[in-house]
């Protein structure tokens, strides 16, 4: 027998999170419901022609009725907000009340953020912070919830002046990354659009028997800066070299209260060498990863060496991920297939 086809209900739909399970869930047959804040762009009439696709066009904040259409008769639902689209507290909260009270969502996954505070001698950053306010406001109400931590997108890097992840083109050809991470301490990176939705997808898969109330990090590989550049130089046949700054250059008007943000990241990774995910369960091994090396078939920067580099040591904070989507793209080739094509898509000519 046919089981009816499930909905999922989803917010900030044209955001790289939201519009990775879209396209996703869509080609497999789940009906989505996605709040967006306006049609303008390329990502909304996308993902209007896609099958079984409602988009909900209007704001989040205070917007009661809304929500409650949005969840109507949904059975699942991913959220991930956003600081542009107001109080991320209020909006957050008013969102998980809407869930409960449609009194249909099986499973409740929210994109959160850690708040470096609680588990350390460490300053909150702004825009990460109210996340996990409001992952402790789910939690409270009981909901079948799982909490998505993601990693630094792959596809923040652009040669345009934006402020953290310009990978800067030089006159002489080469790149050029400055930023105030430690050289050589590893961070978290996935490509968001490539390796969300299907991560996500197995998530509601396995549901919440397996799931619920666990902390999951959306991250696939770990690589330092100097990492980083490396894979890029391979990719792109290029040098490329990162220099370690203490201040984050802003080249271009940037959103309110951005500059707060980059300000707390500063500090945070700057000076206090803080790790990107305090929490200690993700610097532990996945339940049934191998000893020493962690599954990853052959992919990441240094695949097959006994430390760092591609996530090879076996942590919790890429072994889960990988397991739920064996697909996942590394740096590498994100920068060898994807970068060039996103820079042309911007209007750059290097790669020609």
């Amino acid at each position: 027998m046919t089981q009816p086809q499930k909905t999922i209900a989803v917010v900030n739909g044209t955001g790289r999170q939201a519009a990775s399970l879209i396209r996703v869930a869509s080609a497999v047959g789940y009906s989505v419901r996605a709040q967006i804040h306006s049609l303008k762009g390329v990502i909304a009439p996308e993902l209007q022609q896609l099958p079984n696709v409602t988009l909900l066009q209007g704001p989040l904040l205070g917007n009661i009725a809304l929500m409650d259409e949005l969840f109507k008769g949904a059975q699942l639902a991913f959220i991930n907000t956003t600081s542009q689209s107001g109080d991320e507290v209020a909006i957050g909260r008013d969102l998980a009340d809407a869930a409960k009270r449609s009194g249909t969502i099986q499973h409740y996954i929210y994109s959160s953020m850690p708040d470096h505070s609680v588990h350390g001698p460490w300053p909150a950053v702004p825009q990460w912070a109210p996340k996990f306010t409001v992952e402790n406001y789910i939690r409270q109400l009981g909901m079948p919830a799982t909490f998505v931590y993601a990693g630094i997108y792959n596809n923040n890097f652009t040669s345009l002046p934006y402020p953290l992840f310009q990978m800067e083109l030089l006159s002489d050809g080469s790149f050029e990354w400055r930023a105030p991470f430690d050289p050589e301490i590893p961070l978290p990176w996935l490509d968001v659009e490539h390796d969300v939705g299907p991560t996500l997808l197995q998530i509601f898969k396995d549901g919440t028997k397996k799931w619920n109330g666990h902390r999951i990090a959306l991250t696939f590989e770990t690589l330092s800066p100097l990492q980083v550049c490396a894979a890029f130089s391979r990719a792109l046949d290029r040098p490329c070299q990162y220099v370690r700054v203490p201040k984050i250059e802003i080249k271009v008007n940037i959103p309110p209260g951005y500059r707060e943000q980059l300000e707390a990241l500063e500090e945070l990774f700057g000076r206090c060498d803080a790790p990107y995910f305090p929490q200690p369960e993700f610097s532990q091994p996945a339940a049934g990863s191998p000893k020493g090396l962690g599954p990853a078939g052959g992919k990441g920067a240094g695949a097959g060496m006994m430390q760092g580099p591609g996530g090879v040591i076996s942590l919790r904070v890429t072994d889960e991920s990988r397991h739920l989507w064996q697909g996942w793209r590394d740096m590498e080739e994100y920068a060898r297939e994807v970068f060039p094509v996103e820079e042309e898509a911007n209007g750059l000519d290097w790669m020609v």
